[in-house]
């Protein structure tokens, strides 16, 4: 006979936090929200870290490479979604990598014989202002100038005109040499009121393009994930078909991890995939997913999962659940599969992070699953509210929306990810709609930070780890839920402070 689980599968909404004792130094101010993203020895730190422990979800309506961007620079990860050609995805990776860096490797390169009209179309192209004028027209012949939107304008000049016309030539371009330091040329650019700094080797060839701008993003973005060569880290999403193609190729771009995305993760074919990477590029972390319980946990780890995504059912626009009758709880399947990583932990001395990846309503949620064991959490709705997401901003009587679909909804086309067979989604496992338009990331990510601070604070902790040893949580009725609300009536225009 089937095999009966005792425990009811709860969510977030069944808990509350009870508050432990403030310690003076402990404040919003203090709150350190690094987290491991990746599997790592206990007692050394990750390969790659979080600033802040948010991640965004593996699905066309949300990820794009604008929202990844946005993310990063604030600490947290997007796992660029992988129902997309191979070339589209890469495509996307490389967009994000070559965002800013201390030392850019030019990507808006032509000829001084090229005609501004084509130096439009590649700057129109690449997104940026700001041309290296080599005398291949690559990123790394030999520089003969530079050219800028500022130089030329396509109303205003002629198109057939070569580059040469409006650019700087080399002979009055301030540059530095092979041997020049990141702080060299970041005060060369303040002290020389500079806005780009080539660096070239000793034959003249371009290496480097140094910008203000990232200098000024750096100091306004202090929190950004970034790797060696000082470019905002991303991730890219996988699956189990094809990814012994994909997988080169988004390495080859410079993605920092790779996440298999699956509805069900207790695979035997996700377990051979994770084998596949672990052998062939040991140096990409790669997580699994996703799961519901211990056992699922312990089977993903021990396959080679750098980090384990957990959650089926959960999200708000899918119906897994409804139609399958498959799932668990958010709340449940968090704290039992923290239990298994933590035993883990104990039996090999290997700390595998986990991610909890739906359920999450409220921006009080993340604190929930933060305290019961996940070291960071994925959103899909969240995220999608924002400008930076791919959804169409759409006006209504009650103010604008933006479009939301799940991976298991007809319009995601991402029939592979589910296995029910044939070529197509037979049923769906996800809905499209529309949730409410929040605004720019920037803005709305904070606002979650802050609650998520000034919660840590008030349960006495100062870093997440510290959280989750010392968080308690009570089991909350039915009433004391309705308790938490406003039950009064709210005024439909703000006071008038006299």
């Amino acid at each position: 006979m089937a095999q009966i689980i005792a425990e009811v599968s709860r969510t977030f909404n069944e808990f509350l936090l009870l508050p432990n004792r403030t310690r003076t130094d402990c404040s919003p101010a203090t709150v350190d929200l690094r987290t491991p993203l990746v599997r790592h020895i206990v007692g050394e730190p990750s390969a790659i870290e979080l600033h802040s422990p948010f991640t965004s979800a593996i699905m066309q309506a949300v990820s794009t490479p604008e929202l990844a961007i946005a993310l990063a620079r604030n600490g947290g990860l997007s796992f660029l979604h992988h129902n997309q050609s191979i070339q589209d995805q890469v495509s996307a990776v490389c967009q994000v990598k070559n965002f800013k860096a201390g030392f850019v490797t030019s990507d808006t390169n032509v000829r001084p014989d090229d005609s501004l009209g084509l130096l439009v179309d590649i700057m129109r192209c690449t997104g940026h202002s700001t041309a290296a004028v080599t005398h291949d027209g690559t990123a790394t012949g030999r520089l003969l100038g530079m050219v800028t939107s500022r130089d030329f304008h396509p109303q205003r000049h002629d198109l057939a005109e070569p580059v040469s016309g409006r650019m700087t030539a080399i002979a009055d371009l301030p540059h530095a040499g092979p041997d020049t330091t990141l702080s060299e040329a970041n005060a060369r650019l303040w002290d020389e009121r500079l806005d780009c700094l080539p660096v070239l080797d000793g034959e003249g060839n371009l290496q480097h393009l140094v910008f203000r701008s990232d200098y000024t993003d750096t100091k306004r973005f202090p929190n950004q994930v970034v790797d060696a060569a000082k470019r905002l880290r991303v991730g890219a999403g996988v699956n189990t078909h094809d990814y012994q193609e994909r997988i080169p190729a988004l390495v080859e771009a410079g993605a920092d991890a790779l996440c298999f995305d699956s509805s069900d993760g207790y695979s035997d074919w996700q377990a051979q995939a994770l084998t596949w990477v672990k052998k062939h590029y040991p140096e990409i972390p790669v997580g699994g997913g996703n799961v519901v319980d211990g056992e699922a946990f312990a089977f993903l780890a021990e396959a080679g999962a750098d980090f384990v995504k957990v959650g089926v059912g959960g999200g708000s626009i899918c119906i897994t659940r409804d139609q399958k009758g498959i799932g668990r709880g958010q709340a449940s399947a968090v704290l039992d599969v923290a239990a298994a990583r933590d035993a883990f932990r104990e039996r090999t001395g290997e700390y595998v992070p986990i991610c909890s990846d739906g359920g999450l309503v409220h921006d009080y949620h993340v604190a929930l699953a933060l305290a019961m064991g996940a070291d960071f959490v994925m959103m899909g709705r969240y995220f999608a509210r924002f400008d930076q997401a791919a959804g169409g901003k759409l006006p209504t009587r009650d103010g604008f929306v933006k479009e939301y679909w799940g991976e298991g909804s007809n319009r995601a086309r991402n029939w592979q990810r589910y296995g029910q067979g044939g070529q197509g989604l037979v049923f769906e496992e996800g809905v499209d709609g529309y949730v409410p338009y929040a605004g720019d990331l920037n803005e709305g990510l904070a606002l979650t930070v802050a609650k998520l601070k000034t919660t840590m604070v008030s349960c006495g902790s100062a870093t997440l780890r510290e959280f989750q040893s010392t968080a308690r949580l009570a089991l909350v009725s039915d009433q004391s839920f309705q308790e938490s609300h406003a039950n009064i009536t709210l005024r439909d225009t703000p006071a008038t402070v006299s």
